[in-house]
């Protein structure tokens, strides 16, 4: 959420930052005056309340008529008092409201743009593979080696549900063991096991509510909400607290399932296992402080890409434009695997595999997640950063299509062959 101070002392700047996100300047001048008809209310109230003490004083010496006359007076003000509490009280919930859904502000280093054509590639890694015969998509490679069920997943669930099935959940599984010691062996992080259903306000904390309640899945009589990525959870373990300035930075990774409803990709990837309401995510969470968190988004991102290169997957890292980048991040980076045959008869295409982004503090002033820079300072929010490391089922396409052999078998990254009993192939 934004500062309301920032947006009063800088309202030109957060209308041109905005602008860059689609928000109308309008917008901006309607937060300002519910912030303002607020303060005027408190100070009307401020003024009343002081002409009541003024008038109690004097209650005690009056003559009976007057004290009648003066209490009529100071209930006729009491009354306003009320009136102007309540309103000041709706104000200020409907200013809370609209930040609730105010994006945060770009970051100047965002690339100004609408569309993926506006990303900036900033790096690749691994070579796209030249193949002596056609690749084949990975739900025909899946269905082929009989490690991937598409018809019993819809049978038992729906459209973008699926079955992974021997070899196949074995190296789903090897995946996500492989990578969370990879983090926290390699890279420092602790790891997380979180609930996978949350409170409410949880997800307003990290603002995938009240913006995309309509994907999110909900259980209506426990009043739980089931997580769309381990970001939700993990970044609220320290919702509420004051933490010291030597317990930062906090690094912490998780493996959760995250339940979306794909109604924004209605159409889009029906073939395959690319999108998905279930799917596998390792996540990685920082809290860090200000100074420090431009430092931690790049070695966030070098984490992601690190999966990337031990698998041996072509990837591309890309600078996210202000059209296409997340609301409520101030800058993201996309890490993009390269799937050869992942469009059918089209060919290839790039499948993001990460989200690695920077929130400042829009997160933790939501979550009221604080840290004392020394001892006896004022508290100040800590900047909390998250980023995929890295999520499935896009890495296991990734895998199937660019290891994949004439004869149909999959070779297996080396790095994985000891989660998966030593085997080399899966045929």
């Amino acid at each position: 959420m934004l500062d309301i101070k920032l947006i009063r002392e800088q309202p030109e700047m957060v209308k041109a930052k905005l602008g860059l996100m689609g928000v109308d300047a309008s917008e901006v001048d309607a937060l300002l005056a519910m912030d303002r008809e607020a303060r005027e209310a408190i100070t009307e109230v401020e003024k009343l309340r002081a002409e009541i003490n003024a008038a109690s004083k004097l209650l005690a010496k009056a003559g009976p008529e007057e004290r009648d006359n003066q209490r009529t007076a100071l209930r006729a003000i009491g009354d306003r008092i009320t009136e102007l509490d309540s309103n000041r009280a709706a104000n200020e919930q409907a200013l809370i409201s609209k930040l609730l859904v105010t994006p945060n502000l770009p970051d100047d280093r965002v690339p100004v743009g609408t569309s993926e054509e506006d990303n900036v590639t900033v790096r690749t890694g691994g070579s796209i593979r030249e193949f002596a015969f056609k690749p084949l998509p990975h739900w025909e490679l899946g269905e082929k080696l009989g490690i991937l069920d598409i018809e019993r997943g819809i049978k038992l669930s729906g459209s973008r549900f699926y079955v992974l099935r021997g070899a196949g959940a074995a190296l789903q599984r090897a995946l996500i063991s492989f990578m969370l010691n990879l983090h926290t062996s390699k890279h420092g992080y602790t790891e997380i096991y979180p609930p996978f259903m949350v409170k409410r306000d949880c997800l307003v904390g990290t603002a995938q509510l009240p913006k995309f309640e309509d994907n999110v899945y909900h259980d209506i009589e426990e009043d739980y909400w089931m997580v769309p990525t381990a970001e939700v959870p993990v970044t609220n373990l320290h919702r509420g607290e004051i933490l010291e300035a030597s317990q930062l930075p906090v690094h912490y990774v998780a493996y959760t399932p995250c339940f979306r409803r794909e109604k924004m990709s209605a159409g889009r990837d029906v073939r395959g296992i690319k999108r998905g309401h279930q799917f596998d995510k390792v996540e990685m969470v920082r809290l860090c402080t200000p100074e420090t968190s431009n430092a931690e988004l790049e070695s966030l991102v070098d984490n992601a890409e690190s999966v990337c290169h031990a698998l041996g997957l072509p990837f591309r890292t890309v600078l996210v434009c202000s059209g296409e980048k997340g609301e409520f991040n101030t800058l993201q980076y996309d890490i993009e695997v390269y799937a050869p045959a992942s469009k059918g008869e089209e060919g290839g295409e790039w499948l993001e595999v990460s989200s690695c982004s920077n929130f400042g503090d829009f997160q933790a002033r939501r979550i009221g997640l604080r840290y004392r820079p020394s001892p006896g300072a004022k508290p100040e929010f800590v900047h909390t950063l998250n980023g995929s490391g890295l999520a499935l089922p896009r890495v296991l396409i990734g895998i199937l299509e660019n290891y994949q052999n004439e004869d149909g078998s999959i070779t297996i990254p080396e790095v994985l062959r000891p989660y998966m009993g030593g085997e080399a192939l899966i045929r």
